[in-house]
């Protein structure tokens, strides 16, 4: 049986997020979602509130789970025994960063591949942080990502917590 990790930020899941974790998981017999504990970026959510909106996101998906990790993503990779780590394109410039990325992991363990999924049309422009930008300033958000994430966001643009900093919502597994 084929296993993947599918790794990202997920701050917060979105519907393209979903997509290619739907897709890959009809790819490959089992597909670890790792939640990224700890990026060099600013985060909205806390890493136990987004690996709970990320586990209801896509609890439909039987053969597949989700853990957090740190470090490196193809040392994650390896620990878990898995020999692919599925990334999405949206854009050229996101090719640019998943080939450098994809390199980099390749001179790091040459046994572990990099698949990268197109986005669906209908995700081409969406990212976490278009999302959350949306969502802070009043905008119409339920197309864009599951009801967990959409409530969890309209909670913080209510509360004016859209400020990057790490705030903790009430999300349940």
């Amino acid at each position: 049986m084929k296993l993947a990790v599918y790794p990202a930020t997920f701050d917060p899941i979105t519907n393209g997020h979903i997509d290619i974790a739907e897709r890959a998981a009809n790819l490959f017999g089992r597909l670890i979602v790792g939640v990224f504990d700890r990026p060099m970026k600013s985060l909205l959510f806390s890493i136990e509130d987004r690996l709970a909106m990320t586990r209801q996101a896509l609890a439909h998906l039987d053969n597949v789970q989700v853990e957090s990790y740190s470090g490196l993503t193809v040392a994650f990779a390896k620990e878990k025994e898995a020999g692919y780590i599925v990334r999405g394109l949206r854009a050229l410039s996101d090719f640019e960063w998943e080939l450098q990325l994809s390199l980099a992991n390749h001179s790091l363990n040459s046994n572990i591949e990099t698949l990268c999924l197109m986005a669906s049309q209908e995700h081409l422009f969406l990212s976490s942080s278009i999302l959350k930008e949306i969502a802070i300033n009043h905008g119409s958000i339920e197309h864009l990502a599951p009801p967990v994430v959409v409530a969890a966001l309209r909670e913080k643009a209510k509360n004016g917590d859209g400020n990057n900093q790490v705030l903790t919502v009430s999300v349940r597994d």
